[in-house]
């Protein structure tokens, strides 16, 4: 009996078979041992010639993924990926199921049943390619173009025709003007045709148009045939896809106009009051804005945003009367607003050179010609608009700003013009990053810029004021304005941060970041991650003899990040971002292999629920930015910055393509990569995580040598004594 248990124990594995079952129609299952070093075609006229099925014509069939969020044949290239107690059905091939599905499309009987069937299977890149190789996409824009199927059905055809045009197969710009003439009539708002589905398929349509057409004549066509005013009342559809479409679209419209006809564009856009609608229908509305919708909106915002390019950098001209006349009025605003005073001083009992001290109080740098102080570029003329409109707007905070700092000693004023074109500057520069394009992954945008017209200009007005505030808390000097401005960008960027939805609560939030709350939270974070500034030996020794352990730990925590997982936005080979297609991949928790597959936006699948499995022996390398094969073709973006690529061992050359949605995701999965395949962790995240766990667990290890100087070198051993008579028995 031993001998026997013995045997059967030593039995070795075949680790090519994997136990599967596949079903045919209503017919018992069969359980087969997939073999795969055996051809498909092989395995698949096994399974036909099974004697209770008896199935005749073997080559027309193929194997497909029974679950509904597989929906793809089983190839050459993608059978690896098939594991133990998987269930596959027997079906068509993928040519032999476009061909029947064709067929009935073109028989006219059974229509909607094949659309609903096309739509299922217009995810699986095998079966496109054969549909479309076999003319069905035309077959698709001939329904389109003649009005060939009813209302539900259309809803089908143009879901149907969006979802194997993202398969990058064929070039949009094989779409005739008639096409798009037929889908802009369905976005109008008199269209007969005004079904949710079908409106939420035309503008996807319509804005892939926009994006990938190589042909300004087709944008021009889109733009003409759907006018701002039907696209905006789209906006109020309770429909959040309509809603989310709609932006889209009117984001493409507005990024492909021309520059010069941008301004145009945007002041339509305010005129049909897109401001308002988006507050009530979208930020104010019943449901939570979601991450796609989120990053729509920070197009948008962006793309408003770097309108102010022009001006910021346009420089001052010497013949142009009316930003001269613009400087004339900051000066009469401040210091001839009493009306008493004009009267008893007309202008022309000023002293010569009066006005010069005038500038020079209301902070220029050239005070016998401050036009000149609009010179450089940025902020060029947005800095004099946006002292203009707070003089005007807000004459009483201009005033007192003015005249308090007038008051002050030399030393101890704050330049108002000065302190203007320097956060004029920041504010566009460095904080909302005007003139930037925008990011394929951004999503941050502010609500509060649409609450009220002229947002902008009320924003600048605020943190003015605060400039002029912590100028006064901080007893600042001429000397001191870099690290003024330096706690007002600190103020400014945290009360951002909170997403505050009004104007009102900026304010309220930059108000209580006084100087000295911003100190205290410097403190703070300087304590959590202050550096060992000690140089003495026996510290960096130790630091020296803490680091593998430290970075063992690091390395760990990497692991267990990628075994959470993170969800990614999908992109296609060429690079472009996927709208609401998202995909999910995590490590196996024996660090063994990456598990991947297709998700929803808020999904966090578990292991089993991926279809897709990569072994780590199977990874030959790591490649990020430039070198991944979706960013070759692309100019260099923030994007590229997050793109990173497994290469994968094999004959020909196989890649798993991520884009991360920030970098520290970026820097999680390429240090945590890094480490599976034996290399360093070379990320920044890495450096700033061994230092700060260096410098806790030096602390921790000297706390017993609290208040003792330790000495750069150690002490010098003392010669033996001459004697040892002073020992003890």
């Amino acid at each position: 009996m031993s001998d026997h248990k013995l045997r059967t124990s030593q039995i070795p594995i075949n680790k090519n078979l994997v136990k599967l079952a596949v079903m045919y129609e209503d017919k018992i299952a069969q359980l087969i041992d997939f073999d795969q070093e055996k051809p498909l075609i092989a395995i698949i006229q096994d399974i036909c010639a099974f004697k209770q099925w008896n199935i005749p014509d073997p080559e027309s069939y193929s194997l497909k993924y029974e679950t509904d969020n597989g929906k793809i044949y089983i190839t050459e290239k993608n059978r690896s990926e098939l594991k133990n107690g998987q269930v596959l059905r027997l079906m068509l091939s993928a040519s032999k199921m476009a061909e029947k599905l064709i067929e009935i499309l073109n028989s006219g009987g059974g229509q909607k049943m094949a659309l609903q069937q096309l739509q299922g299977l217009s995810s699986d890149f095998t079966f496109v390619l054969d549909f479309i190789n076999k003319q069905g996409l035309a077959l698709l824009i001939t329904y389109v173009e003649e009005d060939r199927v009813s209302d539900e059905a259309l809803a089908y055809v143009l879901q149907t025709f969006v979802d194997l045009m993202d398969h990058n197969i064929v070039s949009w710009d094989i779409l005739e003007h008639k096409f798009i003439s037929k889908i802009a009539s369905f976005v109008g708002s008199h269209s007969s045709r005004q079904d949710a589905s079908i409106l939420k398929a035309s503008l996807a349509v319509l804005e892939s148009v926009v994006q990938n057409t190589c042909s300004p004549d087709k944008q021009r066509l889109v733009e003409q045939e759907v006018t701002l005013a039907n696209l905006i009342s789209h906006l109020e559809s309770l429909n959040a896809e309509i809603q989310l479409n709609t932006i889209a679209l009117i984001n493409a419209l507005f990024m492909k106009t021309d520059q010069s006809k941008r301004r145009n564009f945007a002041d339509e856009l305010t005129a049909k009051n897109i401001r308002g609608v988006i507050l009530s229908n979208v930020l104010q509305g019943a449901r939570l804005v979601g991450s796609e919708m989120g990053h729509q909106l920070y197009v948008l915002q962006t793309l408003f945003f770097n309108l102010m390019e022009q001006r910021i950098m346009k420089r001052i001209d010497p013949q142009d009367q009316m930003e001269r006349d613009k400087i004339v009025e900051l000066r009469k605003i401040a210091f001839d607003s009493d009306t008493e005073t004009n009267l008893s001083h007309t202008p022309t009992s000023r002293r010569p050179g009066s006005y010069a001290k005038d500038y020079k109080k209301l902070g220029f740098a050239n005070h016998s010609n401050p036009a000149e102080d609009f010179t450089e570029t940025p902020p060029g003329l947005l800095a004099l608009d946006l002292m203009y409109y707070f003089a005007c707007s807000h004459t009483d905070g201009y005033t007192k700003v003015v005249l308090e700092n007038a008051c002050r000693v030399d030393e101890h004023e704050c330049p108002f013009g000065k302190s203007s074109i320097e956060l004029t500057k920041m504010l566009c520069r460095d904080i909302l990053k005007v003139g930037e394009p925008p990011n394929d992954e951004g999503s941050i945008y502010y609500p509060m810029f649409v609450t009220q017209e002229r947002a902008f200009e009320e924003f600048f007005c605020i943190c003015i004021q605060t400039l002029n505030k912590t100028w006064k808390e901080m007893r600042a000097t001429a000397e001191d304005f870099p690290k003024v401005l330096s706690v007002v960008k600190e103020q400014i960027m945290r009360s951002l941060k909170e997403q505050p939805t009004n104007l009102d609560q900026f304010k309220n939030k930059m108000m209580k970041l006084t100087y000295s709350e911003i100190t205290s939270l410097w403190q703070q974070e300087r304590i959590t991650r202050e550096e060992d500034e000690s140089q003495a030996k026996p510290i960096i020794e130790l630091r020296e003899l803490l680091t593998p352990e430290i970075l063992e730990l690091i390395q760990h925590q990497r692991m267990n990040f990628l075994v959470n997982g993170t969800l990614f936005s999908e992109y296609s080979n060429r690079g472009q971002r996927q709208k609401n297609k998202f995909w999910y991949c995590r490590l196996s928790p024996n660090h063994k292999g990456f598990h991947y597959g297709d998700c929803d936006e808020n999904a966090k699948p578990l292991v089993e629920e991926l279809d897709h499995k990569v072994a780590v022996v199977d990874i030959k390398q790591l490649v990020v930015g430039k070198d991944c094969p979706i960013m070759k073709n692309k100019s260099k973006t923030t994007v590229m910055n997050l793109a990173f690529s497994l290469v994968l061992d094999g004959p020909e050359a196989q890649y798993i393509n991520f884009v991360a949605p920030h970098e520290h995701i970026f820097n999680m999965w390429t240090d945590g990569i890094n480490a599976l395949l034996g290399c360093p962790m070379t990320s920044d995240q890495t450096r700033e995580d061994l230092d700060i766990l260096l410098n806790m667990e030096v602390k921790l290890r000297l706390l017993d040598t609290e208040g003792i100087t330790i000495p750069d070198q150690p002490p010098i051993i003392p010669p033996d004594p001459p004697n040892y008579d002073f020992a003890y028995d």
